[in-house]
């Protein structure tokens, strides 16, 4: 994913993921918007999946994603809570942290596209 990110002058500052879920850390370009960047690092990373690993053809991402923007003061913070998934993972789940995440924020969402 940070091949694809650098091939298409993205600078992935730190990606990480778990059996349900990656989070990115990414510094876009000015003539790139959100969507347009997900849609190469998704799709990329799908067909190197189904070209690396044959039994794993079908995968593929769901179809939505979240994104928020941070300040510069906290990418050193956003970098440690992405490189620690694994462990905060194994006492609260992704869906009940990203809820709580959402509450939070006063971001309003719809618990169909939360959780699988």
């Amino acid at each position: 994913m940070g091949g694809i990110a650098r091939d298409n002058k993205v600078k992935a500052l730190a990606i990480g993921g778990v059996k349900d879920h990656v989070h990115m850390l990414l510094s876009l370009p000015s003539t790139m918007d959100i969507a347009r960047a997900l849609q190469l690092i998704k799709g990329g990373s799908s067909h190197w999946v189904s070209d690396e690993y044959p039994m794993y053809r079908n995968f593929g991402w769901q179809e939505g994603y979240s994104a928020f923007s941070i300040g510069i003061s906290q990418v050193k913070s956003t970098m440690d809570y992405i490189n620690n998934q694994e462990r905060r993972h194994q006492k609260v789940s992704f869906e009940d942290e990203y809820i709580s995440f959402l509450k939070k924020h006063g971001i309003k969402y719809d618990p169909r596209f939360v959780v699988e």
